[in-house]
């Protein structure tokens, strides 16, 4: 978490713990902090507050805006979060019919796809999770505009790395979770545009504004709001420092370790993305190695409870399956120093050279 938003997030913890559903003063002053919440971070993605509907993650929101309209047929891209591609499976079993947008080599969607698509909803992600790949979202937009169809915008990766607002000016959802810029885990919000109604997952209270029910988590709220103010603020800088510090480690990794290439070319992904595939080892050997010597990092999505096996992204892709088992995927963020860099090149080199027996 930066360390503003944490600060935030213990004072309401500390002095304003009102329902902010509630009538007395604790819960009016509880309802303040979070309506104010509402409003500074409607500002910084570009949406209206009645727009903003905050949930519990990420997750969540796609699930909202996926299930929450009534649609035959639904278009997502092959890369997408599970959170879409699981989503969209249980629409598919439901009777929705579905189908998979192609990606070209570097992972970015092939708008031709989208227009043989003729779908009901399409869900594009602004950023894949995996490789960093920034993808064509306006020209999507332009798409769905002219077809009809509803889109749904997966931005949880975008937000710290790119200006949402002209993505947000052109979807009808777009999801996003505070702890993808430095905000706390376990909140996130949905933008609805236009005040659309929308059949919520969670019945109860209708707290938030009849979309989702349940008692808003405050603290987390508040906390997220700062932090996605500091980073909007603060964002060209640190991309720019950020990407000399992936540009340094990616280089190192490929001039000291024979047969390792650079996934996706950094022309077409965001700056925090280092992704790399090693020849003749395994990512689930490596990983373990790697965590011994201090440097935590992943195969594929942070998201997938632990388990290892061959990225659908990289497959998509058309990487082979021998190549993506050994992807190595290092993420930077505004945390991140050029000692970090310097432990990464000193640790990953030499685990590779164990691994094959060097």
């Amino acid at each position: 978490m930066r360390p503003e938003a944490l600060d935030a997030m213990t004072r309401v913890l500390a002095n304003d713990f009102g329902n902010p559903s509630g009538v007395h003063l604790r819960a009016r002053d509880a309802r303040a902090l979070l309506e104010d919440a509402r409003d500074r971070f409607a500002a910084v993605v570009g949406a209206s507050p009645h727009e903003v509907v905050f949930t519990g993650c990420g997750t969540e929101s796609i699930n909202l805006a996926m299930r929450s309209v009534s649609v035959s047929s639904v278009a997502a891209s092959a890369i997408e979060h599970d959170a879409v591609r699981e989503t969209a499976a249980a629409m598919g079993r439901a009777g929705v019919r579905l189908t998979e947008l192609r990606v070209d080599s570097d992972g970015v969607l092939e708008i031709s796809a989208l227009l043989v698509s003729g779908a009901d909803l399409v869900a594009v992600m602004a950023v894949n999770n995996e490789v960093g790949t920034l993808q064509p979202v306006l020209d999507v937009a332009n798409h769905c505009k002219a077809s009809g169809s509803l889109l749904l915008v997966d931005a949880v990766q975008a937000l710290s790395w790119i200006d949402v607002r002209p993505i947000v000016g052109v979807a009808d959802f777009v999801a996003f979770s505070a702890h993808k810029f430095g905000g706390p885990k376990g909140v996130g919000a949905l933008i609805v545009r236009g005040g659309r109604r929308i059949e919520p997952l969670l019945y109860g209270g209708g707290q938030e504004q009849e979309r989702r029910s349940g008692t808003q988590n405050v603290a987390g709220i508040v906390a997220m709001a700062t932090a996605a103010e500091i980073t909007d603020r603060n964002r060209n800088a640190d991309s720019a420092r950020i990407g000399r510090l992936r540009d340094r480690l990616v280089d190192g990794l490929v001039g000291r370790i024979d047969g390792c290439t650079e996934t996706v070319p950094r022309n077409v992904k965001v700056a925090g993305s280092a992704h790399v595939c090693i020849e003749g080892i395994s990512s689930e050997e490596l990983l373990v190695l790697l965590d011994r010597e201090g440097v935590y990092a992943s195969a594929g999505s942070a998201c997938a409870s632990g388990a290892l096996h061959v990225s659908p992204v990289l497959l998509a892709m058309g990487v082979s399956k021998e190549r993506a088992l050994g992807s190595l995927r290092l993420s930077l963020g505004v945390t991140s120093t050029d000692t970090d860099v310097e432990h990464a090149l000193a640790a990953v080199p030499g685990v590779v050279a164990r691994l094959r027996g060097g």
